[in-house]
Parts: C-alpha cells; sequence; structure tokens
C-alpha cells in the first residue's frame, strides 16, 4: 500500500434502504426524525404460537414491483431488499445500468443469517409436509445470494463477497469496501447489509435468549426490557473523493474512518474495552480526536445489560460528557445484520439535516446508564462528525465515522 493510496479520501454518493418505514432512505430518516415507530403487529406464514407478538417488517411490500419475474426465484427476501437498496443507491449517485460496474468496483453485503426465509420453508415442507425442497433453495439461501446477484446487476467485477459478523455485519461490510477503497484495491463500492429474518424458527430463538420486549423498546431508559427484531436492507456507493468529484458527482458526507475490534471475552455478554477500542481506531482512522464528534448513532438494543456497558465504553472514550446519543432501533426494529446499514443512512441524514433524531418511548434515565440519549424528541444543532456503532454477540465491533464536506 503506497503513502499516496493511504491517503485517498472515500465518500459516499449515494444510499439506499428498505425497511419497517418502507421502501427509501428518506421514509425511514422521516420516521427516525419525527420518532414514528414502525414497530407493528408480527406477521408470519405459518401460525405462532410464541410469546412475541410484535416486529418492526416491511410493510406491504410487492418484490415484483421491483425485481424482474425471471429474477425473483433466485432471491430470497434478503436479496430482495439489497436490490430494491442498491437500485435507489445507484440512482442517487448518478449512475445507470452497469455503467457504475467494472473490474474496479467491489460488492461488499453483510448479513447475520443469509436466506432465513429460504430455510424456514425448506425445513417446514421437509419435516412438517414431507415435501422436497425447492429446486433453487441452494442458490436462494447462501450469504454471498445478495452481493453476487448485485454484482450481476451492476456489472461489478472487483472483489465480491457476503460478510457474516451478526449485528455487525453492515458495519463491517462498508468499513472493509472504505479500507478497499483507501488502500487503492477498488475505486468505488456497493456496500451494506440486508436481513430478513423474521420467521417462526428465529423468533422463537430470539425469545429463548428472553432479549425480546413484549412491548415499547426502550434504550437507556428505566424500566427498559429487551429489543424488537426487524428486517431491511441500506446499500451504500463508495466512491474515492477524486473520483466523484471528477465525474461531477455531489458527494453526501465523506466516510472518514473505520474502527473494528474483538471483545474475545464471552459469546453472549458485551465488554467495556472492546467497544471502546473501537470507537477510538475508527477516531484514529478519520484523524479526529473525541471532541470533534457532534453525534453518536448508539448500537442501543435497550437490553438491560448492554446500554450499561456501551454506556460506559462511551464515558471511556469521551469522558464525563459524551456526545449527545440516540438509538433508533424504537424506529426500525433490530434488523441484526442490516443494522449498521439502516443506522448508517439514518447518521448521514442527520449530518446532512443537522438533527439528531430522539430516542423513544424514553422515560427516566438510568443511573448506569450516564450519556444524553435525546429523549423523546429530535434536536436540532450543528453536526460536522457523526459515529455510528454496532456490537454484535461474541463481542465484534465496529464503528463508522461520517463528516460533512
Amino acid at each position: 500500500m503506497t503513502t499516496e493510496n493511504s491517503r485517498r479520501r472515500v465518500v459516499i454518493t449515494g444510499m439506499g434502504a428498505i425497511s419497517a418505514a418502507g421502501v427509501g432512505a428518506a421514509p425511514l430518516w422521516a420516521a427516525a426524525r419525527d420518532g414514528v415507530s414502525c414497530i407493528r403487529p408480527l406477521q408470519l406464514a405459518r401460525p405462532y404460537p410464541g410469546r412475541i407478538k410484535i416486529a418492526a417488517q416491511i410493510p406491504n411490500f410487492d418484490p415484483a414491483a421491483y425485481i424482474k419475474a425471471e429474477i425473483l426465484p433466485y432471491c430470497d427476501e434478503f436479496t430482495q431488499y439489497s436490490i430494491v437498496a442498491a437500485d435507489e443507491a445507484v440512482r442517487q449517485a448518478g449512475f445507470s445500468g452497469k455503467e457504475i460496474g467494472g473490474p474496479r468496483t467491489a460488492v461488499i453485503i453483510g448479513t447475520g443469517i443469509g436466506g432465513a426465509h429460504t430455510i424456514d420453508d425448506n425445513c417446514h415442507r421437509e419435516y412438517a409436509e414431507g415435501g422436497r425442497p425447492d429446486t433453487l433453495s441452494v442458490p436462494r439461501l447462501i450469504p454471498s445470494a445478495a452481493p453476487t446477484t448485485l454484482g450481476m446487476r451492476y456489472g461489478a467485477k472487483g472483489p465480491t463477497f457476503a460478510l457474516a459478523s451478526a449485528c455487525s455485519s453492515a458495519t463491517q461490510a462498508i468499513g472493509e469496501a472504505f479500507e478497499m477503497l483507501r488502500a487503492g484495491r477498488a475505486d468505488r463500492a456497493l456496500a451494506g447489509g440486508a436481513e430478513a429474518c423474521v420467521i417462526n424458527a428465529s423468533m422463537r430463538g430470539w425469545e429463548g435468549l428472553r432479549v425480546l420486549t413484549p412491548d415499547l423498546c426502550r434504550p437507556f431508559s428505566a424500566k427498559r426490557n429487551g429489543m424488537t427484531i426487524g428486517e431491511g436492507g441500506a446499500v451504500f456507493i463508495l466512491e474515492t473523493l477524486e473520483a466523484a468529484l471528477t465525474r461531477g458527482a455531489t458527494p453526501l458526507c465523506e466516510l472518514a474512518g473505520y474502527g473494528t475490534t474483538s471483545d474475545a471475552f464471552d459469546p453472549l455478554r458485551a465488554d467495556v474495552d472492546g467497544p471502546a477500542r473501537c470507537m477510538r481506531m475508527a477516531l484514529e482512522s478519520a484523524g479526529l480526536e473525541p471532541g470533534d464528534v457532534d453525534y453518536l448513532n448508539a448500537h442501543g438494543t435497550a437490553t438491560y445489560a448492554n446500554d450499561i456497558t456501551e454506556s460506559e465504553a462511551m464515558r471511556a472514550v469521551f469522558g464525563d460528557r459524551p456526545p449527545p446519543v440516540s438509538s433508533t432501533k424504537p424506529i426500525h426494529g433490530h434488523a441484526l445484520g442490516a443494522s449498521g446499514g439502516l443506522e448508517l443512512a439514518v447518521t448521514i441524514s442527520a449530518l446532512r439535516a443537522g438533527i439528531a433524531p430522539p430516542t423513544i418511548n424514553f422515560l427516566e434515565p438510568d443511573p448506569k446508564c450516564q450519556v444524553d440519549p435525546i429523549p423523546n424528541e429530535a434536536r436540532k444543532m450543528p453536526i460536522r462528525v457523526a459515529l455510528s456503532n454496532s456490537f454484535a454477540f461474541g463481542g465484534i465491533n465496529g464503528t463508522l465515522a461520517v463528516k460533512a464536506l
């Protein structure tokens, strides 16, 4: 890696999303900014006897309206979400068709599970109905289905792969694409995450962990009692600043830094040191100091222990007065491998609008979470630098830093 390449600045020129707020990055931002929860009664294809009856699912989504009939048989829901989000991002970046592709275009998509709906349907067909799996089951369920489908869709022939690190998947996918561009291994990338995990078996599994709320998700609040599972996807177009300006594009922001660490501590419990080192690494990568950060979009799951750990990690990095913090998971749910992408889309919109979204459903401060959670109402404020955190099971951490241009 040359010194010149190591200094290459990376920008985001397009972003797209599909979430419980609907199709598009704009509806997602409007819901986050206005504090409108998109968590609804659970809807599943088969009867569900579980205790939790809510989720953040995509409303009224018709994939045939966005994806050609000859492509759909190869696409599990998580791949469908990737396509819809990527198409929006590509359009916003100013590309058409396969113009964005070529040997210097990478595609990296994070997902925690991959084709969960296909797996669930096949298992039901096999064990409950005595039938045979769908012929295209394997190409539908593999996590690499999303990035390879996007690669074919846009003619992207650079490094292409899926990244699976549970709830840090999208953040790490974007971060690794960032490092790839900065190092000179690619000139542009489609990067993000997608997850379609609201199925019977998955809901039962999460219930078994006792981390789901039966009513309201309340990050950093007293009396919080868990998270809500969500689905969706978010994809971003990353380019070098030089390439973007050369073709006359207007960047949304600079993707300035990335940090990733491992706690190496526990399969489920988070640690303070790993997330703190991750945030410090992102700041160092961006050439920033803790005092430069105006806003932080937290992982903020609303589980009792994780919010305390993340609060302590923020105080370890920023001292007694961390920047204003919000968790938008009560809006779009915890979309597992897609969450970091949805939250980066919200963070970029907050940066551009100068509005920090609220942490809704907040009741009263928890003395063990000594942060400013922007409770219940959005806050208009200048935001020049923002961080977005994702911390996953197994202690896999990811943080992205964005800057206004």
